[in-house]
C-alpha cells in the first residue's frame, strides 16, 4: 500500500511567497489604475481647449437687421480649427428657433430634457460618424423677443487624449518593469540574509559532540527563534536529567543484580567442593533458590517500573472500580499474609459505590496497590503471639469528593526525613532487613503520576505503639458519588 507523505515546505520559499504575490498582484492593478489616472490627466488640457473655442464662436453670434441670428467665421479661425494633425474637430452653430446657421448639420444635439443655462460651458461624450467626440457646449442669449438661446458646439475626436494617456502609461509603467525584477532581487538577498541566523544555529548544533547538553545560545538568535531555542534548551535539560536517572539507575540495578548473582556463584562453588555432605549440598541448593528468588523478583520489579514509567500518554484507560481492584489484590496476598501471621483487611466503599470509578489502566492500577501491599507485608513484623495487622481503604474525602486509597500497617514506620527518600528507586531504609529490591514504591509513585495521582507517606496510628505507616493515594477530578466512609 503506497502510504502518501506530506510534502516538506521550506520556510524560505513561503516567506518569499508571501512577500512576492502580493507584488505580483498589486502590479496589474496598479497598471489599470494608472491608465485610469492618465485618461482623466490627459484629457484636461484638451478640454480646456475646447471650452476657449466654445467661448470664441459664442462670441461671432450676432443679431441682424432682420431680427435673425447671424454667424460668421472668418477664415482664419475655420483654418484653426481644422489645423489638428491626429484630431478631427467639428462645429455647429444653432440659431434661436433651432435653424442652422453654420458647422456639421449632423452633429448630436444635447438630451432635450437638459437645462438650459445660457453662458455655461458643458463637456459631455458622444458618438459622431462611428467615432467618440469629446463636445463642448454652451447656449448664446440672444435680444431676440420670446427666443431661445442659440447652441454653440465645438467636438473632436479622442485621438490625442488616448496618445497623450498611452504615452503617461509608458512613462510610468516602463520603469516599473526594471523596478520589479530588481525588488524581487533585493526581496531574495534580504531574506537570504535574514535567515543565516538560523544556518548559523543549525551549524552549532551539528558541531556538538553527543554529550553535550548544555544550552544553547539565546542571545545570538533573533528575538522570533528565542522561544523555540528556549524550548530545545528545556528539552535538553529534561534529556540530560533522564539520561542521568537511566544511567543512575542502570548502575544501581546492576549493583542490586550483582549480589543474588554472587550468593548464587558462590554456593555453587561451595556445592562443588570436594567431600562435601549431603547436609551442605542441601543447605546451598536452598540458598541457591533464594538467591534465584531475590535476582527474579529485581528483575521483575525493573520490568515494572520501566512499563510504568513507558505507559505515557499512549496507555490505555477504561473506567477502573478501585474498590474492586483492591479488593482483588487483598484477597490475593491473604496466603502470604497467613504464611507471616499478619492480619490483612479491606475496609471503606465496596465494589460498585459511585465515586469509587477512575478512569486509568486496570493491569497498572493492581500493580500499584499490589506494591503497597508488598511493602507493607515486607516490613510488618509478626508473630502467632502478637500478629500484625496491614489494612487497605479505599475512600471519598468529604469536602472535595476525592478518591483515595490507604494502605495502613503496624511495622516499624518511616522516619520524616526519610519518607521522601523511600521513593528513589533502590532506597532501602536504614536499619531494616527485610527482603525487597527497593523499586516498590518507585513503581507506586510512577504508576500514581500516570493516573495524575499523588503519594503520600504518614503514620499509621498515632499515639500506638507500634505506630506503622500509612501510604495515601489521592486521585484528582474524580466525579463526586453516593456517601460513602470518609476519611477519619
Amino acid at each position: 500500500m503506497k502510504i502518501f507523505q506530506r510534502e516538506q515546505r521550506s520556510l524560505f520559499g513561503e516567506i518569499l511567497d508571501w512577500m512576492l504575490t502580493p507584488l505580483m498582484l498589486l502590479w496589474p492593478i496598479s497598471l489599470v489604475l494608472t491608465w485610469l489616472v492618465a485618461q482623466s490627466i490627459a484629457g484636461k488640457p484638451f478640454d480646456r481647449a475646447l471650452e476657449y473655442n466654445v467661448g470664441a464662436l459664442a462670441r461671432l453670434i450676432t443679431v441682424g437687421d432682420g431680427r435673425n441670428a447671424q454667424f460668421t467665421l472668418p477664415l482664419p479661425a475655420r483654418e484653426l480649427l481644422r489645423a489638428d494633425d491626429l484630431d478631427t474637430v467639428y462645429y455647429q452653430v444653432l440659431g434661436a428657433h433651432g435653424e442652422y446657421l453654420s458647422g456639421e448639420m449632423g452633429l448630436p444635439a444635447p438630451a432635450a430634457d437638459e437645462k438650459i443655462v445660457p453662458g455655461e460651458v458643458r463637456m459631455r461624450d458622444d458618438e459622431f460618424r462611428g467615432n467618440t467626440i469629446k463636445v463642448a457646449y454652451t447656449w448664446v442669449q440672444l435680444d431676440l423677443p420670446n427666443a431661445r438661446p442659440a447652441l454653440v458646439q465645438v467636438a473632436e475626436t479622442m485621438d490625442k487624449r488616448s496618445v497623450l494617456a498611452t504615452e503617461i502609461v509608458k512613462g510610468v509603467m516602463l520603469p516599473q518593469f526594471v523596478v520589479l525584477p530588481l525588488a524581487v532581487l533585493l526581496v531574495w538577498l534580504a531574506l537570504a540574509q535574514a535567515i543565516k541566523p538560523l544556518h548559523h544555529l543549525e551549524e552549532r548544533i551539528r558541531a556538538r559532540s553527543p554529550d553535550d547538553m548544555s544550552p544553547l545560545e539565546v542571545e545570538a538568535v533573533p528575538l522570533e527563534v528565542v522561544p523555540l531555542v528556549e524550548s530545545v534548551n528545556d528539552l535538553l535539560l529534561r534529556l540530560k536529567d533522564s539520561i542521568a536517572t537511566q544511567k543512575r539507575f542502570l548502575a544501581d540495578a546492576a549493583h542490586q543484580l550483582k549480589t543474588p548473582l554472587a550468593g548464587l556463584r558462590m554456593q555453587a562453588d561451595l556445592a562443588q567442593r570436594a567431600g562435601a555432605s549431603a547436609e551442605d549440598l542441601k543447605q546451598s541448593l536452598r540458598q541457591i533458590g533464594r538467591s534465584s528468588i531475590r535476582a527474579t523478583h529485581t528483575v521483575n520489579q525493573l520490568l515494572a517500573l520501566a512499563r510504568a514509567e513507558g505507559s505515557g500518554t499512549a496507555m490505555n484507560r477504561q473506567p477502573c472500580d478501585l474498590a474492586r481492584l483492591t479488593m482483588e489484590v487483598v484477597r490475593d496476598c491473604v496466603p502470604r499474609a497467613m504464611d507471616k501471621h499478619i492480619d490483612v483487611g479491606f475496609e471503606g466503599a465496596q465494589p460498585g459505590t459511585p465515586g469509587v470509578t477512575v478512569q486509568g489502566n486496570p493491569t497498572l492500577l493492581k500493580e500499584m496497590v499490589r506494591n503497597l501491599m508488598d511493602n507493607a507485608l515486607n516490613y510488618t513484623p509478626s508473630s502467632a503471639e502478637a500478629p500484625g495487622i496491614i489494612t487497605a481503604r479505599v475512600l471519598l474525602e468529604p469536602v472535595n469528593h476525592a478518591l483515595v486509597l490507604q494502605v495502613e500497617d503496624t511495622g516499624p514506620g518511616i522516619a520524616l526525613a526519610e519518607r521522601e527518600l523511600v521513593f528513589q528507586p533502590f532506597y532501602r531504609a536504614l536499619g531494616t532487613e527485610a527482603d525487597g529490591s527497593g523499586l516498590g514504591l518507585s513503581i507506586v509513585l510512577e504508576i500514581a503520576r500516570q493516573h495524575h495521582a499523588s503519594v503520600t507517606v504518614g503514620d499509621g496510628h498515632p499515639g500506638q505503639v507500634p505506630v506503622g505507616a500509612c501510604f495515601t493515594v489521592r486521585f484528582t477530578g474524580t466525579a463526586p458519588g453516593v456517601s460513602t466512609p470518609a476519611l477519619a
